[in-house]
């Protein structure tokens, strides 16, 4: 009877590190999350960002984006256009960012296009930083560096 309670107490112990485990991978860091909102069309806030990025993060040959590509979706059909970086190693493999705009509001209130970004890089280093440049080239800068 006492090896049963051992083993079920075991089993109950590695059944919480587990969901411990799986819940640290999906929370990240609350405050990297990023919702903002514009009036340009998703697809072209989209277009617009990717655009950035590719030149910000990727041409410029910055050391923290070696390990990723971008995989721009623009033309979307659930009306959520959006690009993704993913692993260069695995680029059907889960995106380590998801950047995606939808028109949200109403007639009543005003249609308006949110801005979103998720996933476990925005829990990384570079989480502020990816955040501070989304923020910055969709109000409209080009710029590479705040």
């Amino acid at each position: 009877m006492a090896n049963l309670a051992r083993h079920n107490l075991a089993r109950s112990g590695f059944v919480l590190l587990t969901f411990m485990a799986l819940a640290a991978c999906q929370t990240g860091s609350p405050s990297a999350d990023l919702s903002i909102n514009t009036k340009s069309p998703p697809q072209d806030i989209v277009t617009s960002l990717a655009k950035a990025a590719q030149k910000c993060w990727f041409k410029s040959g910055d050391t923290a984006f070696r390990g990723y590509r971008l995989a721009a979706e623009v033309n979307s059909y659930a009306g959520r256009p959006r690009f993704l970086l993913v692993p260069k190693k695995d680029p059907s493999g889960l995106p380590s960012l998801v950047v995606q705009a939808e028109v949200r509001g109403d007639q009543g209130s005003g249609k308006f296009t949110n801005v979103q970004t998720f996933g476990p890089l925005l829990a990384s280093n570079e989480g502020s930083r990816i955040t501070g440049d989304i923020k910055r080239w969709s109000n409209g800068s080009a710029s590479c560096s705040a």
